[in-house]
């Protein structure tokens, strides 16, 4: 246990499983590469020994991954880094929409622990600064990552957030924490709030994916802005975020009126 900084343990997270929890089952370890890898392998090797809901959390992660192959890493005992089993219905909502889904539950989430979060496309939460503007992501900052991955008939959802890192313990300028922004938030309260909100934006992802959808576009703070957007094919994207298509696409207005729907890609705001 770091000093002020309590480990995540089998004994600390039991509270959280079923039936006085969200959490169907869990597994914890000390330290892990990353949580995507070890739960993919897992499901991959066992998939009925991971229901729906299903957690595997590091109390640290040494090689996190994210969206495009980007490292991913943060001091022993500040954030919180669980990989997530889900189990859509078998009628079969749009897994496109599996980051999107996940960002709802994880802006729900720290909202209720007293961070003014959103949604950037296609999976950040941030929360506005400010401080000023940095490069590509103007007056945003990021709390937290998301990484989803289908593994069968099951969607393998790692969740990465700052929680207690200080801010000179932040990688990068576009970063926040949890503790930087001053709110009093726990690994463990962040655990907690995190898989009620997900279980049920899973659920109501199966019953009406259209509600969904106006929900995620309530809070994705991209909509409005000016942005450039990096889909991998040579020539960014650019004009304004103006909305989400059926299958989670940012579409994106150029100065001509021409809509163009982007279902992958980095995005960065320009100024106007």
């Amino acid at each position: 246990m770091t000093r002020g900084r309590p480990a995540l343990t089998t004994d600390t997270v039991a509270p959280l499983i079923v039936p006085s929890g969200p959490i169907a089952l869990a597994a914890v370890v000390p330290e892990e590469p990353s949580t995507n890898t070890a739960l993919a392998a897992a499901l991959r090797e066992d998939p009925q020994a991971w229901p729906h809901m299903s957690a595997y959390i590091a109390d640290h992660q040494t090689a996190g991954r994210g969206r495009a192959g980007r490292v991913w890493e943060t001091p022993a005992g500040t954030s919180l880094t669980v990989s997530w089993v889900i189990r859509p219905s078998a009628s079969g909502p749009d897994l496109a929409w599996a980051p999107l889904v996940v960002g709802l539950a994880a802006v729900r989430a720290a909202r209720s622990l007293g961070a003014d979060a959103w949604i950037k496309w296609p999976n950040d939460v941030v929360v506005a600064s400010g401080v000023g503007d940095v490069p590509g992501w103007g007056r945003w900052r990021k709390l937290a990552g998301i990484l989803c991955e289908v593994v069968g008939d099951a969607v393998v959802a790692g969740t990465g957030v700052n929680v207690l890192q200080a801010a000179d313990e932040l990688p990068v300028p576009h970063a926040v924490s949890f503790a930087a922004l001053g709110a009093e938030a726990s690994r463990l309260d962040v655990l907690g709030a995190l898989g009620r909100e997900l279980r049920d934006a899973v659920a109501e992802w199966d019953a009406d994916p259209t509600t969904v959808r106006h929900a995620v576009e309530a809070i994705c703070a991209t909509l409005g802005w000016d942005v450039a957007v990096d889909a991998g094919t040579g020539t960014p994207v650019a004009g304004r975020a103006v909305g989400l298509s059926e299958e989670g696409a940012l579409i994106v207005e150029g100065r001509s009126g021409t809509r163009t729907a982007v279902l992958a890609g980095d995005v960065r705001v320009r100024r106007s």
